[in-house]
């Protein structure tokens, strides 16, 4: 039996930034993880694969569509799929390898295997039980079931099968509008897949910015994605001609159908708590599976704490890394805090869509009085230079002290500039100390500082 300041199950994002740093601060920590290499969903079928597939496939996009406009001439690039995979094979293992590093680096302890916590203190792995002080649930999350669909990752698929198709499919139907199936959508969009995305509500990327959903679906659908709105599917069956979607329109009640090679099931994810011992322990859990935790991330359990998408907020793998350090922080015996409002969202589509903050319609309905400074990258030379003019550059300031209150954005390094708006916010800054502030000539953030001195007496360049 092992002794532990602190063990943490799970070595996604947040478990082995939490790990890291508790370890930074002096704590002899472990982390279990049972699958062979570390980083979670996110580095390993995630994240950092969709990202390499994303770059590949964009580069593809620019050699077809743009290459020659900049008298790049000469024949088109054929796919070696199984190089493609190799190649984003190799993405993944750097990374996992990478956490490998820090955690000899930093001396933290990796209990390879799955982990139950069996009493207070104390966690099971295979045969061995540790002991620790504090113990950290850092489990991650799985993709949500679709009643009426059977996935198996060969031709129904979430997005780890997708991400390891055996052949580039002729068509794909993908069952959800949200970040996962915008981003493979738009992969094997420029693989030449005939993609039709079904969505059950009226709008793509739900709970963003309307007239950013609005542009970015238009955009989209010029790139070659088909989108069925407001479609409830019932289910999918194979056939000798593919797999069959069933859907039926919330409008009429009216059931269709849709065949393709691949269907991708995107329809959000859910906590992963499975064989952790949760209930015999009586932890109190939250809505929709969470991990419930007050305000320093503990459970109701003394000395057990939890964190990342198995608790409630948004499911993403930097409000993990975040709270990760910021528990780290308090089980070291300082004060760990997490700005929940100054988490960014980022798709990786091109364009990309980043947003920080409040939408105007979340601000419409607190009746919070606000102003708009908006920016077009149509006006923005380098997004001009090459070919990313569509989209533009939305913040939002209080309308009284003009203090910044969100921003969205639709073009080029979107998920780069949004971080310039969100330091703003972290320093309370208003539109005007934004739009006072030099900007390199020609970047693409120029157009964040027009969108800024619109929120004053009004842009430069447009």
């Amino acid at each position: 039996m092992s002794d532990f300041d602190v063990i943490i199950i799970g070595a996604g994002p947040g478990g082995y930034v939490c790990a890291i740093r508790c370890a930074q601060l002096g704590l002899k920590v472990a982390v279990v993880e049972g699958r062979d290499t570390l980083g979670g969903t996110c580095l390993n079928v995630g994240c950092i694969p969709s990202k390499a597939m994303l770059n590949a496939t964009h580069h593809l996009h620019e050699v077809h569509e743009n290459f020659e406009k900049m008298g790049l001439m000469g024949g088109a690039p054929t796919v070696d799929w199984a190089k493609m995979q190799g190649y984003k094979q190799d993405v993944v293992n750097g990374n996992t390898k990478g956490i490998e590093f820090l955690f000899k680096k930093n001396k933290v302890t990796w209990l390879k295997g799955w982990g139950q916590i069996t009493a207070p203190g104390q966690v099971k792995v295979g045969d061995d039980t540790h002991k620790a002080k504090h113990i950290v649930i850092a489990t991650g999350s799985e993709p949500a079931a679709l009643p009426g669909v059977t996935v198996d990752e060969k031709t129904v698929v979430t997005s780890t099968g997708a991400l390891e198709l055996a052949t580039i499919p002729k068509s794909v139907t993908v069952i959800g509008a949200g970040v996962i199936g915008l981003e493979l959508g738009s992969v094997y969009a420029r693989l030449g897949a005939a993609v039709t995305v079904v969505e059950y509500l009226d709008v793509i990327t739900p709970g963003m910015d309307a007239e950013v959903q609005k542009t970015f679906q238009r955009i989209l659908t010029k790139q070659g994605l088909k989108f069925i709105m407001g479609a409830a599917v019932q289910g999918v069956e194979a056939s000798a001609e593919g797999n069959v979607t069933t859907y039926k329109l919330r409008k009429d009640d009216s059931l269709a159908t849709l065949t393709s090679d691949v269907v991708l099931v995107a329809t959000g994810r859910k906590p992963y708590t499975a064989g952790l011992g949760l209930e015999a322990l009586g932890v109190e859990m939250g809505p929709r599976g969470t991990v419930k935790t007050d305000a320093h991330w503990a459970t109701n359990v003394p000395g057990v704490y939890a964190i990342g998408d198995a608790v409630a907020g948004p499911m993403l793998a930097h409000k993990a890394e975040d709270e990760g350090m910021a528990l780290a922080e308090v089980l070291a015996g300082k004060h760990g805090h997490v700005n929940y409002g100054v988490i960014p969202g980022v798709i990786y589509t091109t364009p990309e869509v980043a947003s920080v903050g409040a939408t105007e319609e979340a601000l419409k309905e607190a009746g919070r009085a606000y102003k708009v400074g908006k920016f077009p990258f149509m006006g923005n030379a380098r997004a001009k230079a090459v070919f990313q003019a569509e989209g533009f550059v939305k913040i939002l300031a209080d309308a009284a002290t003009d203090r910044i209150l969100g921003a969205h954005i639709i073009g080029p390094a979107a998920g780069d500039l949004i971080h310039e708006v969100c330091v703003a916010m972290e320093f309370g800054a208003s539109a005007q100390d934004l739009a006072l502030t030099c900007h390199a000539h020609p970047t693409y953030s120029e157009a964040v500082r027009e969108a800024a001195l619109a929120c004053g007496h009004g842009a430069i360049h447009a």
